[in-house]
């Protein structure tokens, strides 16, 4: 491997959201965005891999075909029975006119049965389809750097998921089923009444399609943009919501219900604002889609009275064209729906796939190899890194912890001593300089390996909505229960564990808030000891315990450490007295190194922080 890596350099910070084109533009971009959405969706339909999805599409357009087909001859047994009722006498209605009737009926049945004998079987592949989503989703959204989550906003960022993946399953079906089918059926009956009829028919039927199609769609953009609108306030809304329910112990310490009340009412009535000119203008909608079809409707019912006054058509004929422009009429309203709510979804999902398409900062290299730990030696060559260009961190900061060995890193508040943790577990690469261990560059490596071997005990621990015994398996899946309880003993907790009520099944709460401060440490500490890693990084471990317990975890974490290699970030400089080095760190750079007792005795920045708080403990 080279030895100069300075060359490398971090890569740009990725954009947190998508940044609207200029004004203008900006139809074109959500048509861009649709096109992408429907590209991204159309293949979970016609699978490469799956080919029992491909057998049941084409299954369902068997089924959805064949429903066609019976609806569009369906009102032909209407006209029949109605023909034979105005013609025949009693024997004529006991057999005719019933057994027509009868068979319209079934006409109607067979086609709401085929319909829904389409939904059964796309059922499956809709459902596949939401699911492999909802996974990617998941999946990406934990590939994305520490630089994304600490900027994100938990609540906009699950309704936004919420959202996208429920228009999943809408599209596809809608997309298969809706627009072609529609237009096929329109066709059909269109053929029919050309056929049967005069071509004036034909041209109302079309005049009126076309109006209604035209004022659908433009009225539908104009709503799309009033839904957008309502969505951005949901979303704004719900992020209040859960930000305040997340910070509840803060809210109660500065007596802030009522502030936090109303500045969620606040957010709501925007998106009341927003909800209400979306209803308004559903009503519009409705109300002009319903004028140009009964418009429609009521020329072609003129123009057939005037020909059964004229005798060219019969009874039978007025009422079938009548069953006709109903059935035209239905799914003409459903076009309008399934228009307006695949724009809704195509924006929705266009949230979704924006967030997809947020690049990973941090990412594998190409011929990433698996990290071999040889004794688990760390060494930083000359590191610079900064969050931001303008906010440099590390200057240039060099240290070398051998296989084996405890080294403490300390220092005022914001030199660094946290951001090296971060460097070492990948949250971020370096900008500048190289961090290997055991001589290979953690860049080089895949970021699995390199997780599975460090362990971390944070300085304030979250913990998971579950049990105790959950929190502290997690450290290592298929752990045993005396591996738990091992680990747990380890930690200094297994006492008090047992003398809950309900043992290690007990709850700990939404981020462990039914445990303390120290409760909580200790089990972080459980489940890094059960991981059993090579290196340990303890980033001010025992911040949250009292002096007597820190002793006891102390101990723990000097016996877990033997044999491995231990970085210690530590505040509380009497916790890492016994460290083989202490490497002092003042604004990015290494002022000190050395053991505790040279430190001390060169009466320097170490020494400085050592009295401080020496008087402040006495």
């Amino acid at each position: 491997m080279p030895s100069d890596t300075t060359a490398r350099t971090a890569p740009p910070k990725q954009p947190m959201s998508p940044k609207p084109g200029p004004k203008g533009g900006i139809e074109s971009d959500e048509r861009r965005s649709g096109m992408r959405t429907i590209r991204k969706v159309a293949p979970y339909l016609w699978p490469d891999d799956k080919p029992w999805v491909k057998h049941r599409v084409v299954w369902a357009m068997v089924a959805l075909i064949v429903s066609k087909l019976i609806s569009v001859t369906t009102p032909f047994f209407y006209k029949w029975a109605v023909d034979t009722l105005a013609d025949g006498g009693v024997p004529a209605v006991a057999l005719g006119a019933i057994g027509l009737t009868v068979a319209y009926g079934f006409g109607r049945l067979m086609t709401n049965g085929f319909q829904q004998l389409r939904d059964a079987i796309f059922a499956k592949v809709a459902q596949r389809a939401l699911r492999s989503l909802a996974l990617e989703t998941f999946e990406h959204i934990h590939r994305l750097s520490m630089r994304y989550h600490i900027t994100r906003k938990t609540g906009g960022l699950s309704r936004i998921i919420e959202r996208g993946v429920k228009g999943v399953e809408f599209l596809l079906r809608f997309l298969l089923f809706s627009i072609g089918p529609l237009i096929l059926e329109l066709l059909m009956i269109g053929g029919i009444l050309l056929y049967l009829f005069d071509v004036s028919y034909l041209a109302v039927v079309a005049v009126t399609i076309a109006l209604y199609v035209w004022f659908t769609f433009k009225v539908t953009e104009w709503r799309v943009k009033l839904r957008r609108e309502m969505n951005n306030q949901d979303t704004d809304a719900n992020q209040k919501a859960i930000d305040s329910l997340l910070n509840y112990e803060t809210v109660k310490y500065f007596g802030a219900e009522h502030r936090e009340a109303m500045r969620y009412d606040k957010a709501m009535e925007g998106y009341e604002a927003a909800a209400l000119k979306t209803s308004y203008s559903l009503a519009g909608l409705n109300f002009g889609q319903s004028f140009i079809i009964t418009s429609g409707l009521v020329i072609v019912m003129v123009l057939a009275a005037i020909g059964v006054e004229n005798g060219t058509l019969t009874v039978g004929d007025f009422v079938m064209v009548n069953a006709y422009m109903i059935q035209i009429t239905m799914p003409l309203n459903f076009l309008g729906t399934v228009y307006r709510e695949i724009r809704q979804a195509l924006v929705d999902m266009g949230e979704m796939f924006d967030l997809l398409e947020q690049p990973q900062e941090v990412q594998d290299a190409k011929n990433a190899k698996t990290l071999e730990i040889k004794g688990g030696m760390i060494e930083l060559e000359d590191v610079h890194f900064g969050y931001d260009s303008a906010r440099p961190i590390l200057q240039g900061v060099s240290l070398k912890a051998e296989p084996g060995q405890m080294i403490a890193i300390v220092g005022s508040t914001g030199s660094g001593k946290s951001t090296i943790g971060r460097l070492l577990f990948r949250f971020y690469d370096v900008g500048a300089g190289a961090l290997r261990i055991d001589g290979q560059d953690v860049r080089d490596v895949t970021q699995t390996s390199l997780h599975a071997n460090i362990g971390v005990v944070p300085q304030d621990t979250v913990l998971f909505n579950d049990t105790i015994r959950y929190n502290i398996a997690y450290g290592r899946a298929g752990a045993t229960q005396s591996e738990i309880e091992g680990a747990a003993k380890a930690a200094q907790i297994h006492d008090f564990i047992a003398a809950l009520p309900e043992g290690y099944e007990t709850q700990v709460g939404e981020r462990g808030l039914k445990l303390s401060g120290g409760e909580k440490q200790r089990v972080g500490i459980a489940r890094t000891l059960l991981k059993d890693p090579a290196i340990l990084l303890l980033d001010e471990a025992t911040s949250a315990l009292d002096s007597e317990t820190e002793q006891d975890i102390k101990d723990a974490l000097m016996r877990a450490g033997k044999g491995r290699t231990v970085l210690t970030i530590a505040h509380r400089l009497s916790t890492i007295a016994e460290a083989d080095q202490i490497i002092v760190l003042e604004k990015g750079e290494v002022v000190e190194r050395g053991s505790h007792d040279g430190l001390l005795a060169k009466d320097g920045r170490y020494a400085q922080l050592w009295h401080r708080q020496q008087a402040d403990e006495s």
